[in-house]
């Protein structure tokens, strides 16, 4: 069974989802503690600090390790990120981690493209199996005792926070300074993992769905620039242009500035210019998806109706079911106009990638790809029995 498709049929717990219901349902008690400026300045200020926490702690620090800092702001990092509500910082971390391995496939913890924009959105938190961390993946990060600690004690800042927009600002403080900023926070993130994988442009090419969104940008201050992002993930700077808003980035360089944080990691000319040659695995992924793309049983179809009317069928018929003969050899001997050439595989991947300096590769591993497809179908049917 694909372990993929087992794996994302697993369902949503819900006892462990319940806060999350609560802190949403919160929202509402509004209507009954009222709206005053104290509480409304204290959603705003609340929202700002932690999508900065979420975007420089989490995403960009302990998931990409862009730049580096002491062991004491690390911590702090790390419990202003959980104020959140998003879990530990390792969870986090390790999760994100796993994203990027794994972009748009089976594996992938939340792709729109896999599992549909509600699971990628918020479905696949609540789903058991991703509940544990996996210090596996962090090691670097798990080697530090109190980061571990604050890691298996969650929701302690958020409710912490919780509490001081109660003594604060009292029941209006709790419902709209708490809990609308977490709501608004957690919705702003979660929408990196499923519309910036939809909806937005595409400037670089990644093996991946990641786009960029200004909007998503906007909200989450510079987190938007997610196919800047999936092109070089070891950025500190997301906005590659000069256009491209990143107050988490200006945040980042101020506070170098004084000595705070230190080694920002920015890209390569030539990956901002598009000019850098792409590796292998990213490669062989786009090339794989490209020939997927093509109409692989309708080419199968034509090649099979084109052969069995030439002579020699029966025989080549028989080596192909029989698997005496391979895909490369197969195709070596074969010459159909039936199957794309490899300037047709070209122009359909020039009409459909961003500009790369791999383009050629990827084009002659996505014919290769194609060859192989077809020769898997040409062989399923040369096996079927006659009727």
């Amino acid at each position: 069974m694909n372990q993929g498709s087992h794996e994302h049929s697993d369902d949503i717990s819900y006892p462990s989802s319940i806060g999350f219901v609560l802190i949403h349902v919160g929202c509402f008690a509004a209507f009954w503690t009222g709206l005053t400026w104290r509480a409304l300045v204290l959603a705003v200020a609340l929202y700002v600090l932690r999508i900065f926490a979420i975007g420089a702690g989490y995403h960009r620090y302990f998931s990409h390790r862009a730049f580096r800092t002491s062991r004491a702001l690390q911590f702090c990092f790390a419990f202003l990120a959980q104020t959140s509500a998003q879990r530990g910082a390792l969870w986090w971390a390790a999760k994100h981690r796993q994203h990027h391995k794994y972009s748009d496939t089976d594996l992938d913890v939340h792709s729109p493209v896999r599992q549909g924009f509600l699971y990628s959105h918020v479905g696949w938190i609540f789903v058991p199996r991703n509940d544990a961390t996996d210090y596996s993946a962090v090691r670097d990060l798990a080697r530090y005792k109190e980061l571990v600690w604050l890691d298996r004690q969650p929701y302690l800042p958020a409710a912490l926070t919780a509490l001081a927009t109660w003594l604060i600002a009292g029941w209006p403080g709790l419902a709209v300074g708490f809990c609308w900023s977490t709501v608004a926070l957690w919705h702003a993130t979660f929408c990196i993992n499923s519309l910036a994988h939809v909806v937005g442009s595409q400037r670089y090419v990644t093996g991946d769905q990641s786009r960029n969104n200004w909007l998503l940008a906007l909200l989450t201050m510079g987190e938007g620039w997610h196919n800047n992002h999936h092109a070089y993930q070891a950025s500190v700077r997301q906005g590659f242009r000069w256009w491209e808003y990143d107050p988490t980035y200006y945040a980042l360089r101020l506070l170098s500035w004084f000595g705070l944080v230190w080694d920002l990691h920015v890209p390569p000319k030539t990956v901002i210019r598009g000019e850098h040659k792409l590796g292998r695995l990213v490669i062989d992924k786009v090339a794989c998806q490209l020939a997927a793309s093509f109409p692989v049983t309708h080419i199968a179809s034509q090649v099979h109706d084109a052969l069995a009317r030439a002579p020699g069928w029966a025989d080549l018929k028989s080596r192909i079911s029989s698997a005496r003969i391979q895909a490369e050899t197969f195709w070596s001997e074969i010459d159909l106009p039936e199957v794309p050439t490899l300037e047709e595989v070209r122009r359909y991947a020039t009409a459909r990638l961003a500009q790369t300096p791999s383009l050629e590769e990827i084009a002659v591993r996505a014919r290769e790809r194609l060859l192989e497809l077809v020769y898997s179908q040409l062989s399923e049917t040369a096996s079927r029995p006659a009727t």
